[in-house]
């Protein structure tokens, strides 16, 4: 019964180092190419927190082609610090304030944004 139970935490062990260096390739991947868009100059900002165990605020507004980052303020904790945006294949775990989500969002849309356990979630519209 010990053996399995240690063998059971190993695979577990071994899939989320997996998981992790998966999702760090990705990111880096996705930071060389965030560039691709036109720059005219000017960056959106935009500051999240937390309010009532959600992202706050919860519906975010970008211009297409212009570069945004998005800060996560000393409110924002836990797996809420994993932000993710699936479907512009953005993903980044911010350890504090001074560390931004940078990117240029060039698809026109509405996406969901969330943490990376899907817990805390949010819209961004890109127009």
């Amino acid at each position: 019964m010990k053996n399995t139970t240690i063998s059971v935490v190993i695979a577990i062990l071994v899939l989320a180092g997996g998981i992790f260096l998966y999702t760090r390739n990705s990111i880096a991947e996705n930071n060389s190419s965030e560039n691709d868009g036109i720059n005219t100059g000017e960056t959106q900002k935009i500051t999240l927190s937390m309010k009532n165990g959600n992202y706050y605020p919860n519906t975010i507004t970008l211009k297409s082609n212009v570069p945004a980052e998005i800060t996560l303020d000393n409110s924002v904790a836990g797996c809420y610090r994993s932000f993710t945006i699936r479907d512009l294949g953005i993903s980044k775990y911010s350890r504090s304030p001074s560390e931004t989500i940078k990117f240029t969002p060039t698809q026109k849309g509405r996406f969901r944004f969330s943490c990376s356990m899907g817990m805390g979630t949010g819209t961004l519209i890109v127009e």
